[in-house]
């Protein structure tokens, strides 16, 4: 990511933000990159199937519902 002295002093938090995702951020003054924001410590990412979350896989071995995803579409169907 590409980013302006300007946006480094109005938006440093977002630009951290950025940071602590992993990526890269140069900063530019005058048009000429003169700095590069990375993270302190390297960010290791987990992937989304393997992600520890409290919901993650909830419906698995329920046998009274067939297709999770179809079910959330028809609930959904009202508010969309």
């Amino acid at each position: 990511m590409q980013a302006t002295a300007k946006d480094l002093r109005f938006r440093s938090g977002e630009l951290l933000k950025t940071v602590a995702r992993g990526e890269e951020v140069f900063i530019s003054y005058r048009g000429r990159v003169c700095a590069k924001l990375v993270p302190a410590i390297p960010v290791k990412l987990p992937s989304p199937r393997t992600a520890h979350s409290p919901g993650f896989g909830i419906w698995k071995d329920r046998e009274d519902l067939g297709d999770a995803q179809a079910w959330v579409r028809e609930i959904r169907k009202g508010r969309f």
